[in-house]
């Protein structure tokens, strides 16, 4: 099978470690800034910067609609931080006219752990990832404060203030984190997206896994 094409969309926020960490895990990965390139590619990844920002460049770009349109039509999709915001189908604490993209059946709070000084890091147990605890880096990350019924929550945090609160979700072919596997060598993340786009692409070409 060729290599998944990964788009992260690059409107704002870490871009280049997101591409170079996809790269790492075999995907072609590219910059997404317009709807012409998002029709390109066998998944997206929305990365972490400001939320607001990024969804309101999004729609100036052309390219809100679309991302919808795909994520709700089955495009394997990833958010880290404020990626996580974007792909809520619900958020608190947010602007009352913050849109977003949709997919996954959460309601996530805004800037839940606090400002940029509280920042934080902590080793967080994963589901679904071998190798022991994950090092999981938070920038005024946001939380999954209610979760549907078709969620599966991958992390929680232990310990602290903040116990029991859910940082790691997946919904099919929709994964969240709360925090930022781009910004740490550790690459588990991103190989677990690019593994959910490569057995969604031999879903859709049956044919070609067998070539």
């Amino acid at each position: 099978m060729r290599a998944p094409v990964i788009g992260v969309l690059a409107l704002q926020g870490d871009v280049r470690e997101h591409l170079a960490a996809l790269r790492e895990q075999g995907a072609e990965a590219v910059p997404v800034r317009r709807p012409e390139e998002l029709a390109g590619v066998d998944g997206v990844v929305l990365p972490g910067g400001e939320s607001t920002t990024i969804v309101k460049l999004a729609a100036r770009f052309g390219l809100l609609e679309p991302l919808r349109a795909a994520v709700r039509d089955g495009l394997p999709a990833y958010g880290s931080c404020a990626g996580m915001i974007l792909l809520a189908d619900r958020i608190l604490d947010a602007p009352p006219d913050q849109e977003t993209v949709g997919g996954l059946d959460v309601t996530v709070r805004r800037n839940a752990f606090g400002r940029q000084v509280d920042s934080f890091e902590a080793d967080l147990a994963f589901e679904g990832l071998a190798g022991g605890a994950v090092h999981a880096v938070f920038i005024r990350a946001p939380w999954v404060e209610e979760a549907g019924e078709g969620v599966e929550v991958l992390g929680r945090v232990v310990g602290g203030t903040a116990d029991g609160r859910i940082v790691a979700v997946r919904q099919g072919n929709v994964v969240a984190t709360s925090f930022h596997p781009e910004l740490t060598g550790d690459r588990r993340v991103h190989a677990l997206f690019v593994e959910i786009v490569r057995r969604h692409l031999a879903e859709q070409s049956p044919s070609e896994e067998n070539s």
